[in-house]
């Protein structure tokens, strides 16, 4: 097993407490339902890919955001592809891995994918609605 078979096996099921594991449809209408309430941020995750660890790391790691001000979903798209192909159907966003949403008032306000995942965008489309 090389490098990067490690660090996904080690990233694979090591979520950052603020994470709440998202796996089926009927949550994910929840979810769009209750970001009327207050945001939520969706990150999907290829639990295989060396990019989308990095993204994960990059995001946990300058973890800056108030739990108490937004809810945070993860979804682990290769478990859970029909989950991801609704996201991007109910959202009107495009299906990208790694990715992250914030959602507002049922709609997609913020996406992005790939080496551009940071909290410190995330915080500022936050404050930018």
């Amino acid at each position: 097993m090389g490098f990067l078979d490690n660090l996904r096996n080690s990233q694979k099921n090591n979520l950052h407490s603020d994470w709440k594991t998202l796996d089926s449809e009927a949550q994910l209408e929840e979810i769009i339902k209750g970001s009327h309430e207050r945001p939520v941020m969706l990150f999907k995750h290829s639990t295989t890919c060396g990019i989308s660890a990095g993204a994960k790391h990059r995001l946990e790691s300058n973890w800056d955001i108030d739990p108490e001000k937004m809810d945070f979903y993860y979804l682990d798209l290769l478990n859970y592809r029909s989950v991801s192909n609704l996201i991007a159907e109910k959202l009107d966003v495009i299906h990208q891995s790694p990715q992250v949403i914030l959602i507002k008032d049922g709609k997609a306000i913020y996406d992005t994918s790939h080496h551009a995942i940071n909290a410190e965008a995330v915080n500022s489309a936050l404050k930018a609605v």
